[in-house]
């Protein structure tokens, strides 16, 4: 029997996916507090579509890498629009609906582009303390 050998998560993947579970946490929490509850709903349905969709987007992309090579497009290409068809379905139910405010909405599918950018600021932010302690460490010392 064949047996498919798992490749482990990078550390960054793994940051991502908790931080997006955090960030829509943190806010769902404030819009309960500060907003009605049907902006609130936006916020969670669109949080969800979008941490579930970059979810869903990262294990079709490792399945497929773990597959046959001649395959790949297709394959890709395929999951792809299945994924599309369905998050725009899940879009159209909540917007034709009126199920919940639309702004709501768009700021919980931007769970994951303010995750990347927020982690990519930190990173550069870190990056660059890194370098001024080592730059700090080459300067001379007065006496």
């Amino acid at each position: 029997m064949y047996q498919v050998k798992r490749i482990e998560k990078d550390p960054l993947q793994k940051r991502l996916e908790i931080t997006n579970w955090i960030l829509l946490a943190l806010l769902i929490a404030g819009s309960l507090l500060l907003c009605s509850p049907r902006f609130s709903l936006g916020i969670i349905l669109g949080g969800l579509i979008s941490v579930v969709n970059f979810h869903w987007l990262y294990h079709n992309l490792l399945s497929v890498f773990e597959g046959q090579i001649h395959r790949l497009r297709s394959a890709v290409m395929r999951r792809y629009f299945i994924r599309l068809a369905v998050t725009a379905a899940s879009l159209f139910g909540i917007i034709a609906g009126d199920i919940a405010d639309v702004i709501g909405l768009v700021i919980g599918l931007s769970v994951v582009v303010l995750n990347i950018v927020l982690t990519t600021v930190l990173t550069l932010v870190r990056t660059d303390l890194k370098s001024l302690g080592t730059d700090l460490k080459s300067v001379p010392k007065e006496n």
